[in-house]
């Protein structure tokens, strides 16, 4: 008889192919927007850099095939309603298998090694990986899992600087561009950049990352401040001139999404992580009765 786990374990591995395949729609519309706004300024270079990714796209839609040979490491956000009834440390597991799964069956590339001996595991899966964050929905009897590949190529370009509070709002802008220059063409952008201010260090870090790879294109901080400062480093980011691959053009970045947490008197954390054009994600939930819903990147 399919228990939970079972289903826990053959969606995680089918979210894991889907991502990898399958371009998030908010993605692709911020993709199509780049497109026609440089087509507009008249550079034919970004242009035809865009035009190419949505290229790309378009011929892993029709081959049911992977948009980048990059699989990344696998990254699940996993909400848990409180009144679902699960061992944790079994679903835990089974996303792991799910993973071993996904190697195998498809057959992925893995990138999986050990940080010292760079030994392969050869299953995309190891000590700390699948990273999986956990999250509860109070009331809730669903579980929801959302599965975001991430390459090598963005996740290299990651900072974090604990800035003195005094210098205000303008050091948080300077440390951001600064990092955007730093980064120039290597994260294949046109990026999404995920900006994590307050907490501890780690938790900046987090924040920064839940920025950048699970929040949609098009959405809003709730926090009006944190809203107008998103839209602020947006433009000054598309201003930089980087542009798409790094060889020009107005569209460096599809989005600026920036997350928050209080933090202390005397320090001012501030985390910058980037995603690549992909945006990849896909996600799924499960009800209490074993039937799943599925999302293109988000539910």
């Amino acid at each position: 008889m399919k228990t939970i786990y079972d289903t826990i374990e053959t969606v995680a591995r089918d979210l894991y192919w889907t991502a990898l395949k399958d371009i998030p729609d908010d993605i692709r519309a911020a993709l199509k927007g780049g497109l026609d706004a440089e087509r507009k300024d008249g550079n034919s270079t970004a242009e035809q850099v865009l035009f190419t990714i949505l290229e790309n796209i378009k011929t892993a839609d029709e081959h049911d095939t992977l948009v980048c040979q990059d699989t990344g490491l696998p990254v699940y956000k996993v909400v848990v309603g409180t009144k679902a009834a699960v061992d944790i440390p079994e679903l835990k597991s089974r996303i792991q298998r799910a993973c071993e799964r996904a190697t195998v069956e498809y057959p992925l590339r893995s990138n999986t090694v050990h940080p010292l001996t760079r030994k392969h595991t050869g299953t995309n899966t190891g000590q700390g990986i699948p990273i999986i964050k956990l999250d509860f929905a109070p009331g809730s009897d669903c579980i929801e899992i959302t599965m975001a590949p991430k390459g090598s190529g963005s996740e290299n370009m990651s900072f974090l600087n604990m800035l003195n509070p005094a210098e205000g709002l303008r050091g948080i802008k300077k440390f951001v561009l600064q990092c955007i220059f730093e980064s120039g063409a290597k994260p294949c952008p046109p990026m999404i950049v995920g900006i994590g201010l307050g907490g501890t260090s780690d938790v900046a870090m987090q924040l920064a990352k839940e920025a950048s790879t699970f929040r949609k294109i098009g959405s809003s901080n709730p926090d009006p401040d944190v809203a107008a400062l998103e839209r602020e480093l947006l433009d000054k980011i598309n201003q930089t001139g980087i542009g798409p691959q790094g060889l020009g053009g107005t569209t460096t970045a599809l989005a600026v999404n920036i997350e928050w947490a209080h933090t202390h008197i005397s320090h001012n954390p501030v985390a910058v992580n980037i995603q690549c054009w992909r945006g990849e994600r896909a996600s799924a939930r499960i009800t209490a009765d074993l039937k799943v819903t599925y999302g293109n990147g988000g539910l």
